[in-house]
């Protein structure tokens, strides 16, 4: 073992035991963390704004600070994009990390001084949380690889800004420059196709050990891998034993990578965001990733079958329950209050707090009362696909409410790797499976409101093809499992 790989497991022992320490006391963390967020931000406009000065406990500050998500909140951001201080937060932010909105153009997410090193250490830690648990560590001494968007940023007013991934880059450890890959040059290609082909070259020669980025972009590397070496991704890396991952359900894709890489490999499921970086997967074993509750982030829940209701109730970490859909809402040192990131969640465990992502509260299909979400949707293909050898590449369900003929349906668009031989077989299966997960869905089958769902094949890069269409091709991008309109759906449309 080198001296590398030894001071890895030392420094993975040390900081499991000081994640213990917030992780054995909850609620305690959380009131700390609260408490200082008010304490810093008193001063601020917003916090003038809305009397920080007297909040002494969160019943105060649901109280004086309603729920927001970017649009109800961009007249005080907006400010901050102009160049003014101490408005959301204390002096202006290091960064803005720029997203694509959804009905006002880009999103520009603050990144302050505060809580910029929590997006690094949290990617750290989830490494070494992973040595420690597992005692592998010998992985260090490769090349690893993190497919991301280019780390070139423009600055607006003094504050420079990018992609999320893009200024992480620059944060990268001396002691990791060696191993990482691709070169900036590569990292710095805008067009993502030119890119992967880039990075194709750069890495087929490599000794690569960790390769990381979100699933449906890392598979199409995967796959011109395979291509151009004529031979499984693990043949070629032989010492590739770990898959970090986040944005998207591994799920889908575990089958496909499987047989891309031909074995099995670990896997670290992370949870980052450009408003902060909330979970990752601290056990091998265990179900779910460990909440991060002393990274500058006071979290909030509201059940999601609540959350479109006049006065739903907010929920504090000791009040959660296990298993129940909660719409995710933060606080954080970056000046985002009652923010809600539009991600549901669920915990599998309150001791320690862990939670799955679920979908995201604008991503659902409800046009007949069933609210499916993502996790159901994926649940049920996984389930359909299990014992098979059928294989999906991608896929997203959108609700067909006017058909030419017979009852409405939810429509699945699926582009196969590996066909099922019979398609409608194939579609009561999955049909089943949703109607076990999901009552109402259930229901509407049961009264002949809807018929059973439908699959329509997308051919091989179709999804990719959309994506590009949309200007949404690689990086941080991800498909959207489910919608409830038509417009993924029409774009396949002959």
């Amino acid at each position: 073992m080198s001296i590398k790989a030894i001071a890895a497991k030392i420094l993975a022992k040390k900081t499991h035991a000081q994640t213990q320490k917030w992780v054995n006391n909850p609620v305690a963390t959380q009131q700390k963390v609260f408490a200082n967020l008010i304490r810093q931000a008193e001063k601020t406009q917003f916090g003038k704004d809305h009397n920080f000065s007297n909040i002494k406990s969160f019943q105060d500050f649901a109280k004086h600070v309603p729920v927001r998500d970017y649009e109800q909140l961009k007249s005080y951001v907006e400010k901050v994009v102009a160049g003014e201080s101490d408005i959301l937060w204390k002096g202006k932010p290091l960064y803005f990390a720029k997203t694509s909105g959804t009905t006002s153009g880009a999103k520009y997410i603050p990144l302050t001084a505060a809580s910029m090193p929590f997006h690094i250490q949290a990617a750290k830690n989830a490494i070494l949380s992973y040595i420690h648990e597992t005692g592998k560590a010998d992985f260090v001494d490769g090349k690893m690889i993190f497919l991301q968007g280019s780390p070139e940023m423009e600055e607006k007013n003094g504050i420079k800004l990018g992609r999320l991934s893009g200024i992480v880059a620059h944060y990268v450890p001396k002691y990791l420059q060696k191993n990482r890959l691709p070169s900036w040059e590569t990292n710095c290609i805008d067009d993502w196709e030119t890119k992967v082909d880039a990075i194709v070259e750069e890495t087929f020669h490599q000794n690569m050990s960790v390769i990381s980025g979100i699933p449906s972009w890392v598979q199409m590397y995967f796959e011109k891998l395979k291509t151009k070496a004529n031979k499984p991704v693990g043949d070629l890396f032989k010492n590739f034993n770990l898959f970090i991952y986040g944005g998207v359900n591994y799920e889908p894709y575990r089958a496909k990578f499987e047989q891309l890489i031909g074995r099995k490999v670990d896997s670290i499921e992370l949870f980052p965001a450009s408003e902060g970086f909330f979970a990752y997967q601290d056990s091998q074993k265990e179900k779910g990733m460990l909440l991060l509750l002393n990274s500058g982030i006071f979290y909030e829940f509201i059940k999601a079958d609540e959350f479109f209701t006049e006065n739903p109730k907010r929920l504090t970490i000791k009040e959660v329950e296990i298993g129940v859909n909660y719409v995710l809402i933060i606080s954080t040192n970056a000046g985002l209050w009652a923010y809600n990131i539009g991600d549901t969640i669920a915990f599998t465990s309150t001791k320690p707090y862990r939670i799955i992502v679920t979908g995201r509260i604008k991503h659902y299909i409800s046009a007949f009362g069933e609210h499916v979400i993502g996790k159901e949707v994926e649940t049920a293909l996984q389930n359909a696909i299990f014992g098979t050898n059928i294989s999906v590449n991608e896929f997203t369900v959108a609700p067909q409410i006017n058909p030419k003929n017979g009852l409405p349906y939810h429509e699945w668009l699926i582009e196969f790797d590996s066909e099922p031989e019979d398609l409608e077989a194939f579609a009561l299966k999955i049909d089943g499976e949703m109607r076990q997960q999901n009552v109402y869905y259930d229901d509407l089958i049961k009264g002949h409101v809807l018929r059973t769902l439908v699959i329509t094949k997308v051919t091989k890069n179709g999804f990719q093809d959309y994506m590009k269409s949309i200007g949404k091709l690689g990086g941080q991008n991800k498909l959207p499992r489910l919608s409830n309109d038509r417009k993924i759906a029409d774009f396949f449309e002959v």
